[in-house]
């Protein structure tokens, strides 16, 4: 008992009241006491127990980048609230495939699947595999990543307006030559940035169209992806990078300083997601936010909504992306040598 009251800093007799169910505590409080005694390992009692309302499938990619397990967590703390059981399930290369997951999740009799960034997010990938599920029929929920013809919530970051702020970030701060880094083209996530870059390009810099894609490269997403990349913007002139994840942003700082550049003097990055730790690296990374926790409440909302019978409106919620500025950008080196100019004049 003292134990649980330090954890949940609470009295005893508070404890007391919630673990025999007695009335006058606050629900806050009430909650605060069944985590810590989860937390510090004790069984609830009986009556105490929530029963699951059924398993949920959770599908993530490979859990490198920090985005997805973010993701992860809270899908899986919302579904539990919910009094669902989420069962997660991570992909690696040349490991479980999706589809095979798929069959797993389908065996356990699971209530609905979440999906996130997952074959839906590949235009060249069959959406029958989808199809095949609504029809059964299982409720489903896709996060980052919009197909045509799926009958099921989506949930996505804009991208395009990310690709727009980005641009009109650098451009804000005398940046002329502007380079994308994000990954393969078959990405409907990347087709949207790439979308957004184009017309910010255009709009803020005056760039003719048909010069739009010189300072574009599409690669593997991860840092050495960003590296390689950046390597071939950097001997372009780019002094602005903007990258399609932070891994990638990481890679581009790395390019730079194996070239003695410095970051933000030099070259300026800008990554997204703003996962964590982004803003305790050298230099702090400046990055468009995916709003993580609202993106996976309504992801989870949703497939409740679809698993209840209510029905969730079959359409994509786009959540609008954050600008986070920190210390990887700063003047571009020509404005800042005519700043300098006209205070010595």
């Amino acid at each position: 008992m003292a134990d649980i009251a330090r954890q949940a800093q609470v009295s005893e007799a508070t404890v007391s009241r919630v673990i025999n169910d007695r009335p006058g505590v606050s629900p806050e409080t009430r909650q605060a006491v069944l985590t810590a005694l989860d937390v510090l390992g004790y069984e609830r009692p009986e009556r105490l127990r929530k029963r699951s309302a059924g398993l949920v499938g959770l599908v993530v990619p490979e859990l490198d980048n920090p985005i997805f397990p973010a993701f992860a967590q809270v899908i899986e703390s919302t579904l539990a609230q919910s009094g669902y059981t989420p069962v997660l399930c991570t992909q690696s290369p040349g490991g479980v495939t999706e589809d095979e997951y798929v069959e797993m999740l389908l065996d356990r009799q699971v209530s609905g699947i979440v999906f996130v960034s997952g074959l839906h997010a590949d235009t060249t990938a069959d959406p029958e595999r989808y199809l095949r599920l609504l029809a059964r029929p299982l409720p489903i929920v896709l996060v980052n990543g919009h197909t045509n013809g799926i009958d099921a919530p989506f949930v996505s970051c804009d991208e395009q307006l990310a690709g727009e702020l980005a641009v009109g970030h650098l451009a804000s701060l005398g940046h002329r030559r502007i380079g994308l880094i994000s990954g393969p083209h078959r990405f409907s996530p990347v087709q949207r940035k790439l979308a957004g870059y184009r017309a910010a390009v255009q709009r803020e810099l005056g760039t003719p169209a048909s010069e739009v894609d010189d300072l574009v490269e599409l690669t593997l997403f991860g840092v050495e992806g960003g590296e390689v990349a950046a390597e071939r913007l950097l001997n372009k002139g780019a002094t602005g990078i903007i990258c399609g994840s932070d891994l990638m942003a990481l890679g581009a700082i790395r390019a730079a300083r194996r070239r003695g550049m410095s970051v933000p003097g030099d070259v300026s990055v800008i990554g997204f997601d703003d996962s964590p730790l982004m803003a305790f690296t050298d230099p702090p990374l400046t990055t468009l936010r995916q709003p993580v926790a609202a993106m996976a409440v309504a992801a989870v909302r949703s497939l409740v909504d679809e698993i209840n019978g209510h029905g969730s409106p079959r359409s994509e919620y786009l959540f609008r992306p954050e600008l986070v500025v920190r210390s990887s950008t700063a003047m571009a080196p020509a404005r800042r040598k005519l700043t300098a100019d006209a205070s010595a004049a």
